[in-house]
């Protein structure tokens, strides 16, 4: 067991938008009683405005400095930054319905309870099902686009010591959590 918590000493959790990271890597962080890093929490500001780029990166850069950690997020400008430092990398390669899913589950959810999410911003009927800044449009645009951004990172294995994890269905992520 101590060998798996090794090498999951710095993890990142990637995958399509609404997959499931936070809540996996949340729960990852705290089995392994590890420094949980939300990117889009340290991304986002109130008003769901974008943190300034190289405040982001800097905050980024001195959180994965640390010993341990697990972070989620996919942010092309701090990826350069986050994978060289990774022991592991966790894919949560769903499919679009269940993604999808998830996403229109969530969203109503949040939007009915009005639950706070990053500096207080939160999610709304009116912007998650008829504006163009929907998350639920966001799934669907990006999803091929980072399944094949992640596939291509799985296939080439940039980082040879780096320990590449890829789960297909909940119900592995699940199992995998019983092995720790």
């Amino acid at each position: 067991m101590m060998c798996i918590k090794k090498r999951l000493q710095k993890t990142i959790v990637i995958g399509t938008s609404c997959c499931g990271k936070t809540t996996f890597a949340g729960r990852l962080a705290a089995t392994l009683q590890s420094h949980h890093i939300e990117l889009d929490a340290i991304y986002w500001l109130p008003g769901w405005n974008p943190r300034n780029t190289l405040d982001f990166i800097n905050m980024v850069e001195s959180k994965t400095s640390r010993d341990n950690w697990v972070t989620d997020g996919n942010y092309k400008n701090v990826r350069e930054i986050i994978l060289p430092r990774a022991t592991a990398i966790i894919w949560l390669n769903y499919t679009l319905p269940r993604v999808f899913y998830q996403a229109i589950k969530r969203t109503i959810t949040r939007s009915w309870t009005k639950e706070a999410l990053y500096s207080g911003n939160f999610e709304s009927f009116q912007k998650s099902f008829f504006s163009r800044e929907s998350i639920l449009l966001w799934v669907l645009t990006s999803f091929n686009k980072r399944k094949r951004t992640y596939g291509k990172l799985f296939n080439e294995k940039p980082f040879p010591d780096m320990s590449y994890i890829e789960f297909r269905r909940p119900c592995d992520a699940e199992a995998f959590f019983k092995t720790l």
